[in-house]
């Protein structure tokens, strides 16, 4: 039989392509759709935590990179926030361009950059331990960028402080000896286990494997600051007090003293982020 000018093998042809052209069309949407309501699903999730979704940038400390925040940031995104955690140059998967010639003016940069080049806005910036340097020195440069600054048992510079000046009496001396004799006048070499007081196992042993020496140019040089630490924001500081590390103890006190600032204490080791994650991302969720 002639179908329209064409034989009955061709149409059947035809007809059958279009059922594929059909089914597959009905699959992409499906597909969108499923993305959609994925998207929405993470958004509710937030929103039923009392909370809009968030932006977050997380700036690690000494020795570490943004591998540190793996299941914190985990935790953030199953809430539907949106979390960054910038590796500050020298460090992490950046260890290899470790120098004498990074700053701290350069960690400021990475995490300013990342802010920059992804267009963020509205963003809770958080820094632990010495990762309070760079996150002063981007609130300062970025205001109207941040809308809060979370300081995770963080060091806490003014304008023209270094992180050796802010150091407790005695223990700059010591670290630039240790740089010396072991890290070739570059970096600070990594700390044995017991300087880490999280307990031994899996999680423990995790950390201890990514941890890189410390571009020693980044506790000498100065932070330079147009506006007191916290730019004017909005500020929580979290001190971590089992036990209180030494080292963070003088920007406790500072932050202790700062008016408008929150202050709260959390009785966790300095690296909670490590075996109780789960701490952390109840403190950042219920920030700002």
């Amino acid at each position: 039989m002639d179908l329209g000018g064409f034989p009955a093998t061709t149409a059947s042809r035809t007809n059958s392509r279009r059922k594929q052209s059909v089914t597959v069309n009905r699959r992409t949407a499906l597909a969108g759709v499923s993305a959609l309501g994925a998207a929405a699903l993470a958004t509710g999730t937030a929103q039923a935590q009392g909370a809009a979704p968030k932006t977050y940038v997380l700036v690690h400390g000494a020795y570490g990179g943004g591998w540190i925040w793996r299941d914190v940031a985990a935790g953030l995104r199953r809430q539907g926030h949106r979390v960054f955690t910038p590796t500050q140059t020298g460090l992490g998967e950046r260890g290899h361009l470790l120098s004498r010639q990074i700053t701290v003016d350069t960690h400021i940069e990475d995490v300013a950059s990342v802010i920059a080049f992804e267009d963020l806005r509205d963003v809770v910036l958080v820094g632990h331990s010495y990762g309070g340097m760079a996150v002063t020195g981007v609130a300062d440069r970025m205001t109207d960028r941040i809308r809060r600054i979370v300081y995770l048992d963080a060091l806490i510079p003014e304008n023209g402080d270094t992180a050796f000046t802010i150091l407790p009496a005695g223990m700059a001396d010591a670290r630039r000896k240790a740089a010396v004799e072991q890290g070739a006048g570059v970096a600070l070499p990594v700390p044995g286990p017991e300087a880490f007081p999280i307990p031994a196992g899996p999680a423990k042993d995790w950390f201890m494997q990514r941890l890189r020496p410390h571009p020693i140019g980044t506790y000498e040089s100065p932070v330079r600051l147009t506006k007191p630490a916290g730019a004017g924001l909005a500020v929580t500081y979290v001190a971590y007090t089992a036990p209180a590390l030494a080292s963070i103890e003088p920007s406790r006190q500072r932050a202790k003293a700062k008016a408008g600032w929150e202050y709260r204490e959390l009785a966790v080791p300095h690296d909670v982020e490590v075996p109780n994650p789960e701490k952390v991302v109840e403190v950042l969720a219920g920030a700002g």
